[in-house]
This record gives structure tokens, C-alpha cells and sequence, in this order.
């Protein structure tokens, strides 16, 4: 009987964090605002307003930097293994 096999590794590769929130609270821009000036539902906003971001569609960020006038490293951090 054929068997199939798999290896499941763990390893540490650091993260990608999403700083929306800080850059809209300091430029005082509610999830509501950018939801309709991005032309993009709510929900999707308040996911990148919490770092929640499960698959990052490039179109939205590609909106989200021309409203905030900001470029995507802006928003978007990795942080490196420790």
C-alpha cells in the first residue's frame, strides 16, 4: 500500500505587520471615510484597520496609498526573524 508522507517544520521567519490604524489616526481619517473614498466595502477597510489582513489584495492597497497619499512600506512592516 502506497503510504504518502509529509513533514510539517515550523520555523520562525519573523511577520508582516499592517500600520494602517497609525497612519489614519494620525491623519485623523475614519475607517468609514476611507471605505467610501477607496470605493471599497467597510469590511475590508476595518480588516486593514486591524491588522487582520488574511490575503492581501493590490488593488485596495494601491487605493488605500492614493487616498492617504502614502507608499505601501508605509503600511505595510516585516519583521525579521529574532
Amino acid at each position: 500500500m502506497n503510504e504518502i508522507k509529509t513533514i510539517v517544520s515550523i520555523v520562525d521567519y519573523g511577520q508582516i505587520r499592517i500600520t494602517l490604524k497609525e497612519i489614519m489616526d494620525k491623519k485623523n481619517v475614519t475607517r468609514n471615510f476611507l471605505a467610501n473614498a477607496t470605493n471599497t466595502r467597510f469590511e475590508v477597510i476595518n480588516k486593514w484597520y486591524n491588522g487582520k489582513v488574511e490575503k492581501m489584495d493590490l488593488d485596495v492597497l494601491a487605493r488605500i496609498c492614493y487616498v492617504l497619499e502614502c507608499v505601501p512600506s508605509d503600511i505595510i512592516k516585516y519583521d525579521g526573524k529574532k
